[in-house]
């Protein structure tokens, strides 16, 4: 600003400086004192532009450092709803050869229909309801016999469930060699083993490839009036392979006579080896102990099955079993057999499966037993989401 004013008071002078030539008589200005003041006005406007070229300071009011306070990020848990809703249906015919006699027949490979529902109410919670029915296709298509009834709590520290559930001995050793389009598969594992069971309280832990199943059956005044079946087991899945063994342990009545024990320790493998082959094995070591000695034995189920992809629809199934129920081969109650079975597969389309078997049982003490059979099998699932 004080450049501005000497800049100011230049111009002024020089304007007085013209002025009192023209209109008095003092004495004239020379061209030095206008020389002089030329160039007195050429280093103040030198001067302004170089202040002009400065960067200015601007100065700003200060801002508060009061913090305010951090509003909370804990929002209210989202809870979720899903509800699955599925039927399958798996009709057969085929001609069956057993105890001397044929005959063309339609059969049912296990159809049945059922409803999941899962609610999430917090982190790592969730309440579960299932209930699974059969339909009963070999006889009038009637709405058969519950196969699952439970309601369950899932938890961070495991899952707890009770009602009518699958059991460990056919989660872990079953499932993976129950790959058949039949109402007795697996076929060793079949006659004497358990599938679903009611009036089950089960426990279920994972652990990354790790899951750790505990069931016990408790069935009021029928059996002992304590636990009337125990069954846990510890499997290991991961990169296509499974392994598990199990324990299973149950007292046998006849009506209220105590009759003994069955004790059964079991282990299956399976491995997905490609996209194409697929492979499991099961085994049950069975004791049948009974209070009168003479009466126990021990028998066992084997079960080998292999699928492989011939085509992009199409797939071969085989399968190997033997089933000992522990009597010798000639006592009447012996129902020991082995065999084998075929499948191929049409698979047009993932919902439908359409398939033609070979099945052979040769037994110790009965009638052998074959059939051939084709059956279609359709699925069908929905499901809803909503928070």
């Amino acid at each position: 600003m004080r450049i501005i004013n000497q800049y100011i008071f230049a111009l002024v002078a020089l304007a007085v400086l013209f002025t009192s030539q023209t209109v008095s008589a003092a004495p004239a200005v020379t061209m030095a004192d206008i020389k002089a003041l030329e160039a007195q006005l050429e280093k103040l406007k030198a001067l302004l532009l170089e202040q002009n070229k400065q960067p200015k300071t601007v100065h700003k009011t200060p801002q508060s450092t009061t913090i305010k306070p951090q509003q909370s990020t804990q929002t209210k848990s989202i809870t979720e709803t899903t509800i699955d809703v599925y039927a399958t249906i798996r009709p057969t015919f085929g001609l069956i050869d057993e105890q001397t006699q044929s005959n063309w027949d339609i059969r049912d490979a296990l159809s049945h229909s059922g409803f999941k529902v899962t609610h999430e109410f917090a982190d790592g919670w969730a309440a579960e309801l299932h209930g699974e029915w059969g339909i009963d296709l070999a006889n009038e298509g009637n709405f058969g016999k519950s196969r699952r009834a439970y309601t369950a709590i899932s938890t961070p520290y495991g899952r707890f469930g009770i009602g009518k559930q699958r059991p460990a001995q056919y989660l872990f050793i079953a499932e993976y060699v129950d790959i058949f389009n039949h109402s007795a598969s697996p076929f060793a594992y079949d006659p004497e083993s358990i599938f679903f069971v009611d009036n089950l309280l089960s426990y279920r832990l994972d652990k990354g490839p790790f899951t750790f199943v505990a069931v016990g059956q408790f069935d009021g005044n029928n059996g002992d009036n304590q636990t009337d079946l125990f069954n846990t087991g510890l499997s290991y899945d991961a990169n296509g392979l499974h392994a598990a063994i199990t324990y299973q342990h149950n007292d046998v009545y006849d009506k209220d006579l105590h009759l003994g024990e069955n004790s059964i320790w079991a282990s299956s493998f399976a491995y997905e080896f490609t996209d194409k082959f697929y492979g499991a094995v099961s085994y049950q070591d069975k004791d049948y102990d009974r209070i009168n000695n003479t009466l126990s034995r021990q028998g066992h189920t084997f079960d080998l099955s292999l699928a492989y992809r011939l085509a992009k629809h199409y797939k071969l199934k085989t399968g190997i079993f033997d089933f000992s129920d522990g009597y010798h081969s000639n006592d009447a109650n012996n129902q020991s057999f082995d065999g084998y079975n075929i499948t191929l597969e049409w698979l047009p389309t993932p919902p439908l499966r359409v398939h033609l078997e070979y099945l052979n049982k040769s037994f110790d003490n009965q009638h052998d037993m074959q059939s051939i059979s084709v059956g279609f099998r359709y699925d069908f699932k929905h499901q809803w989401q909503y928070q």
